[in-house]
C-alpha cells in the first residue's frame, strides 16, 4: 500500500515532494486496475452489511479470485482479471457467491474448490471479519477457502492462517440473485390517526406447512437459505408428471389419477394455484407484497396431526404432534434471521415476530409486519383419547401450556380434527369428511358420535354415503366399517371435558387468545359461557369453522371474527353458498357497538383449504393493474421467474394475491366497496384491542 509522503523544509525539498507526488499520480493512474488500486470495503463493515452487495474476491497473496474454466482459482493480478460476485445472504452472518453466468462458488465436499449453477448446501458460506478482510468457512463441513499458489482449496481451521484472509473489493457489474419479485412501490404505512395501527390482519395462516405431518407430504418451502430455485421446487414423489401425487390429485382435483406439471421456478406452468392444495403458497417473497399491499398481523398457526403423519409413506420429521410444533416454531424464527439477513443484519428485516399487543404496535410504528404465533393440533400435550380415557392430565396441559408460552404462541385452537381429550370437534362433510371420521376412529378408537342438535347451532353435515370413499375404507381394521347417521342436522355428543374446562381457564390465566373455530358446536357453547361468565374478551373465530350463531356473543365479548378468505361473489366450496361479501354483510350486523369495530380475514394458506377463486365477472370487469392499495402503495402485477401473476385470471394462486384479493372486494362489493375496504383496514387495529383487553 502507498503510504503518505513526509513532508520536506525548503524550496528543494518542496520540489522533491512536488516531483515524487507527480510520480505516484503518474504510478496511480498506470495501476488503476491493477493490484495496488483495489480498495477493499471501508473498515469496520460489518459483515451483515455484505449482503447483496457486488465484490471481488482478493486472497492473502493479492491475487484474486477469477474463473478458470469449469471452476475457480485465484489466479488473477488485477482486479479486471477477478470474478465479480453477487452475495446472497443464505442467512446470517452465510452467503452464497454468485458470480457473472449463474455459477457458484461452491465445494466438492473434500478439500476442492468447484463452480456449479445449481445451489445446493456445498454454495453456503459463512463469513467472518478479521479485521479489514475476512474468512470464508464452508457451512457445511467446517473448513477453511484458501489461496496459495494460484489455486483454492480447503483446509482445516487453522491449518493454513496466513492463506484464509480475502479482502472484498466493491465492484459493478454482477448478475442479479434469482428472486421472486415483490412488484410494489411505496413504503407501509405506520400509525394512523390516534394512534391506531391501519391494515389487515389473517388470523389463520400456515407458513410451516413444509415441516408437518412428517415434513414429505407438502411441497416447497417459505424459504431454502440457498434461495427461490431450491425453495419452490415440486416433491420428489410427484414426479414425473403428478399422478404418483395421490393426496394432492384426491385434495385438490377429487381425481386419484390426476397428473400435473411438476415444473417450479422459474415456469412454474402448473402450482402454484389457488386450488392446489400441497404446493407451496406462502414463499417469504409472496408474505412481503402482502405486507407491502397493507398487511398488518400475521397468525402464524402451527400445524400438525399425528394420524395423518404416520398414515403417509415418507416422512423426514417426527409425527408427535408437539415435536412438530417446536419444529415448526424453530423455523419461523430462523425465516425472521433469514428476512434480517437479507436487510442487512438483526432486527433489520421485516418480518417480526411478536409474543404482546405492545410489541405488535411497536412493530407497527416501525412500519414491519407484526408475526404472532398460534398452533392447530389434533392432540395438544398429547391429550388425544383412546377407547373414551384421556391420555394426559391436567399436570400436562399446565406444562404444555407454560411451554406453547415460552415458544411465543399466543392464540390456540382447542379441538382441530379429531375429537380429543379436551373435547368434541365440529364434523367435515362429503368425502373429507369421511377421510377425517376414519383419522378420528384410527386415532381414538371411536368414530364421531352424534345427537340431535338442540339449538339454533349446528356442526357440519355428516358425511353418509359418500361416492369415492371405498377406496378410503382400506386403512381401516378388517370388518370395521363406517356408521350410518341419522337424517337431518346432528351435533356432535361430546362436548367440552373437564381436561378442556382446565385448558380455557389456564389459557385466561395466561392471557392467551382462544380460538373456538373446529369446536363442536357443544364445546363452543360450554367455552363461550366460561368466557361469559368472566367477561374475558380473547376469543376469535378465526377462518368461518364455528357456526355463525355464535358471532354475536363473540362480539358482545369484544372478541373478533375474521372469515375465510375464500371467493368474494360465489361458493368457495366448502364454507357455504355465500361469497366473502355476504359472508361480511352478515356478520357486521351483529358487531357490538361497545367496541372498536374492523374485520379480518384467515387465508387457511398451505392449510389443505382452497384459495379464492377468480370473481366471476372478472373478465367483464377485472381489477385493473396497476392499481393504488389503501394506503397509497402502487401495486402491479407479481411476477415471480417467468410467471406472472393475475387476480382477474388466477385468483389467490399464492400468497402475494391477498391484497389485490382484497382490493377487488371494492368491485364485488358495489356500494358498500368503500366500506368493506375500511373495515378491512381497521382489522389490525380491532384484533389488538382485543388482545389488549384478554391480557388486562
Amino acid at each position: 500500500m502507498l503510504r503518505s509522503v513526509t513532508r520536506s523544509r525548503g524550496r528543494l525539498g518542496a520540489a522533491v515532494a512536488l516531483l515524487t507526488a507527480s510520480l505516484l499520480s503518474a504510478i496511480g493512474v498506470v495501476a488503476t486496475t491493477g493490484v495496488s488500486s483495489a480498495t477493499p470495503v471501508a473498515p469496520g463493515t460489518t459483515v451483515y452489511q455484505l449482503a447483496n452487495g457486488c465484490y471481488a474476491l482478493q486472497g492473502a497473496d493479492s491475487a484474486f479470485v477469477n474463473r478458470d474454466g469449469s471452476g475457480y482459482r485465484s489466479g488473477g493480478t488485477t482486479v479486471d482479471d477477478a470474478e465479480s460476485f453477487r452475495l446472497h445472504a443464505a442467512q446470517l452472518g452465510r452467503f452464497m457467491f454468485y458470480g457473472t453466468d449463474g455459477s457458484m462458488l461452491a465445494h466438492d465436499g473434500a478439500g476442492g474448490v468447484v463452480a456449479t449453477p445449481i445451489a445446493t448446501p456445498s454454495t453456503d458460506w459463512t463469513v467472518m471479519s478479521s479485521g479489514d478482510t475476512f474468512v470464508l468457512t464452508a457451512t457445511t463441513n467446517g473448513r477453511t477457502l484458501v489461496s496459495h499458489d494460484s489455486t483454492l482449496s480447503l483446509a482445516e481451521p487453522g491449518g493454513a492462517p496466513d492463506a484464509a484472509s480475502f479482502a472484498l473489493i466493491p465492484r459493478t457489474g454482477c448478475a442479479d440473485f434469482p428472486e421472486a419479485e415483490v412488484n410494489a412501490t411505496g413504503t407501509p404505512s405506520e400509525i394512523g390517526p390516534g394512534g391506531e395501527v391501519t391494515g389487515f390482519i389473517d388470523t389463520h395462516v400456515h407458513m410451516n406447512a413444509s415441516e408437518f405431518m412428517g415434513g414429505n407430504l407438502h411441497c416447497g418451502k417459505p424459504f431454502d437459505p440457498q434461495g427461490v430455485t431450491a425453495a419452490l421446487v415440486d416433491c420428489p414423489d410427484h414426479q414425473p408428471n403428478g399422478m404418483p401425487a395421490l393426496l394432492e390429485n384426491v385434495l385438490s382435483f377429487g381425481d386419484p389419477f390426476a397428473t400435473h406439471n411438476t415444473a417450479g421456478w422459474p415456469t412454474f406452468p402448473d402450482w402454484p394455484a389457488h386450488d392446489s392444495l400441497t404446493h407451496e403458497q406462502t414463499y417469504y417473497t409472496w408474505v412481503e407484497r402482502a405486507w407491502r399491499g397493507g398487511l398488518r398481523i400475521f397468525t402464524n398457526l402451527l400445524v400438525a396431526n399425528r394420524v395423518l403423519c404416520e398414515l403417509y409413506p415418507t416422512k423426514r420429521n417426527p409425527c408427535d404432534e408437539m415435536e412438530t410444533i417446536r419444529i415448526q416454531a424453530k423455523q419461523t424464527r430462523e425465516i425472521q434471521d433469514y428476512v434480517d439477513a437479507q436487510y442487512g443484519g438483526p432486527g433489520r428485516g421485516w418480518f417480526r415476530i411478536v409474543s404482546s399487543p405492545a410489541e405488535a404496535r411497536q412493530v407497527a410504528a416501525d412500519g414491519k409486519l407484526a408475526v404472532t404465533l398460534g398452533i392447530e393440533v389434533s392432540e395438544p400435550f398429547g391429550c388425544t383419547l383412546r377407547n373414551d380415557v384421556p391420555q394426559c392430565t391436567t399436570e400436562d396441559i399446565d406444562r404444555g401450556l407454560d411451554e406453547l408460552y415460552d415458544l411465543g404462541v399466543r392464540q390456540m385452537i382447542v379441538t382441530h380434527k379429531f375429537d380429543n381429550a379436551l373435547g368434541g370437534t365440529r364434523f367435515d362433510g362429503g368425502i373429507t369428511g369421511v377421510a377425517v371420521n376414519i383419522g378420528n376412529y384410527l386415532g381414538t378408537g371411536e368414530f364421531w358420535q352424534s345427537e340431535p342438535c338442540t339449538g339454533v347451532a349446528e356442526d357440519n353435515e355428516l358425511p353418509t354415503k359418500v361416492d369415492g370413499a371405498q377406496n378410503l375404507l382400506a386403512v381401516l381394521p378388517p370388518g370395521v366399517t363406517l356408521p350410518v347417521y341419522p337424517a337431518g342436522a346432528q351435533c356432535n355428543s361430546r362436548g367440552l371435558s373437564a381436561l378442556g374446562e382446565h385448558t380455557i381457564r389456564g389459557l385466561m390465566e395466561r392471557g392467551m387468545i382462544i380460538d373456538i373455530d373446529h369446536m363442536s358446536v357443544k364445546a363452543a357453547d360450554a367455552t363461550l359461557g366460561i368466557l361469559e361468565t368472566a367477561q374475558y374478551s380473547g376469543v376469535v373465530s378465526s377462518h368461518s369453522w364455528s357456526d355463525e350463531s355464535f358471532y354475536r356473543r363473540i362480539y358482545a365479548l369484544g372478541g373478533f371474527v375474521a372469515l375465510y378468505a375464500g371467493t368474494l361473489d360465489a361458493s368457495d366450496g366448502k364454507h357455504g353458498e355465500t361469497g366473502f361479501i355476504d359472508q361480511w354483510r352478515e356478520a357486521r350486523e351483529m358487531r357490538s357497538e361497545n367496541y372498536y369495530f374492523g374485520f379480518g380475514y384467515g387465508a387457511d394458506t398451505n392449510g389443505f383449504g382452497p384459495q379464492a377463486a377468480p370473481r366471476s365477472d372478472a373478465d367483464a370487469n377485472p381489477l385493473q393493474y396497476p392499481y393504488t392499495a389503501f394506503d397509497g402503495t402502487v401495486m402491479d402485477k407479481q411476477r415471480a421467474g417467468d410467471r406472472v401473476f393475475d387476480v382477474n385470471v388466477d385468483g389467490v394462486a399464492q400468497y402475494g394475491m391477498i391484497p389485490d384479493w382484497i382490493a377487488d372486494m371494492r368491485i364485488a362489493a358495489g356500494p358498500d366497496g368503500d366500506q368493506i375496504i375500511d373495515d378491512m383496514s381497521r382489522g389490525a387495529e380491532a384484533y389488538l384491542q382485543m388482545w389488549e383487553r384478554a391480557r388486562k
